[in-house]
């Protein structure tokens, strides 16, 4: 059976992003080769592929010169994204109340590894 199944991988801490909508662009690109993910990425409307595209950017080069694999051959194999603690706000409301505001940050987790033939 394969041997060599070895992941690399890149982590983003701390992105000012909700992770809901981070997992939305994530289950796009997730199986798909890197050149593939790269073209889904780039035409996409959404705010989060930015950071995504670091992340994955980071995770093939990791894998080009630590491992020496061939970026070509690479398929991302694990992408999540988890939660951040929560920056909170407050925002003043009628008769001197205040409302707290909880903003999201987030954890991108990018995994490639070499496609199996």
């Amino acid at each position: 059976m394969a041997t060599d199944t070895k992941e690399i991988k890149a982590i983003a801490r701390y992105i000012r992003m909700s992770p809901f909508k981070v997992r939305r662009v994530l289950d796009q690109i997730r199986g798909r080769s890197y050149r593939e993910a790269l073209i889904v990425l780039e035409f996409m409307p959404y705010r989060a592929c930015e950071p995504i595209l670091t992340v994955l950017r980071s995770a093939v080069a990791n894998a080009e010169h630590n491992a020496g694999k061939d970026p070509a051959k690479l398929i991302i194999s694990q992408a999540y994204a988890d939660g951040g603690p929560s920056l909170k706000r407050f925002r003043p409301r009628a008769q001197g109340r205040a409302y707290q505001i909880r903003k999201p940050t987030c954890h991108i987790t990018i995994a490639v590894a070499e496609a199996e033939e």
